[in-house]
């Protein structure tokens, strides 16, 4: 069996890997081009992929009919076309569950820091700037008693949604759909629609997956309808968000801030967004502790065992979306 793996993982991970197949890792520490990923992928029996990796029916023709399994190192797939898999018979697979906290934790950092400014201050003192204390001095936004709006109350959006309640917030949230009975009494949660959770959130955390539906959520309209006093948080997927529009809303002080994990173009940025104090930017650090990038790579290779064992594969994407 001939194993691809497109981007460097954890040894633990590799491990498991040897044991199932052949294997052969990218020497390059950058995502592959399209005409590369093709290449390296050819007489594969299994690929682990990363999110920056287009894998559709041409890589999966590239690769060959004995192709099983494409394990994606992430939870979410829209850089897959599953469909165009499940059409050749190539089992795609994920990693839920194990970046749950990690990322929920980010999120949540986030948030305080451009409700607090704290990026704001250090690079004030970084910057050598003269500063005295006093009672107007860099003044933030506490969160007591606000509201955080959460759009897709999935696990990590459950797990924000623990967090905020920890700092005295309420919680209100919107999704495809609604949450179980046990769920909404356990963090206290109301369901609201998407534009009620707008006008009502003083912070707004974006946990729905990246779909043709979901693909600038966030745009000039949505962002006009949230408070002027409102902060907007992103670690799901950067095309969520229309980068573009939410330059134009806080430079406009439609809302107030914004603190953004992941990007519409990444590695790019909207270079407007690097230029205001009220952004807080990290590069796509959401699940980046070494705990969880490990067991992330852990799962995406039992995962790709599984399948060349002749077993189930333990997270599996359905064509239509859900997950096994």
């Amino acid at each position: 069996m001939r194993i691809v793996v497109t981007r460097r993982v954890p040894e633990a991970a590799m491990v498991v890997l040897r044991e199932a197949g052949e294997v052969w890792v990218s020497g390059e520490d950058r995502p592959l081009s399209p005409d590369m990923l093709r290449e390296a992928v050819r007489g594969a029996d299994a690929v682990v992929c990363m999110l920056h990796d287009r894998v559709d029916g041409a890589v999966a023709d590239a690769a060959g009919p004995q192709l099983k399994v494409v394990a994606n190192v992430a939870v979410g797939y829209d850089n897959i076309d599953v469909p165009a898999l499940a059409e050749r018979g190539v089992t795609v697979t994920n990693t839920p569950g194990v970046l749950t906290d990690a990322t929920a934790d980010l999120a949540f950092g986030l948030l305080l820091a451009v409700t607090r400014r704290i990026g704001e201050g250090e690079r004030l003192l970084r910057s050598r700037t003269p500063w005295s204390f006093h009672l107007g001095f860099m003044l933030g936004s506490g969160l007591q008693g606000k509201t955080l709006g959460i759009v897709g109350l999935g696990q990590i959006g459950q797990a924000m949604a623990h967090r905020a309640r920890a700092f005295g917030m309420r919680i209100v949230y919107s999704g495809r759909s609604r949450a179980k009975p046990d769920v909404e009494s356990a963090l206290h949660a109301e369901h609201l629609s998407f534009l009620e959770l707008l006008r009502t959130a003083d912070v707004v955390s974006l946990h729905c997956p990246l779909t043709p539906e979901t693909r600038h959520l966030i745009d000039a309209e949505a962002l006009g309808a949230m408070k002027h006093s409102a902060f907007l948080i992103n670690t799901t997927r950067g095309p969520v968000v229309d980068e573009a529009a939410l330059a134009d809303a806080l430079l406009r002080r439609e809302i107030a801030g914004a603190g953004l994990d992941v990007f519409e173009k990444e590695p790019e940025v909207e270079p407007r967004l690097l230029e205001m104090d009220n952004v807080v930017v990290t590069p796509h650090l959401g699940s980046a502790t070494v705990e969880t990038r490990t067991e992330m790579a852990l799962l995406a290779a039992r995962n790709v065992a599984a399948v060349l064992a002749g077993d189930g594969a333990v997270n599996e994407v359905r064509p239509d979306g859900d997950r096994s």
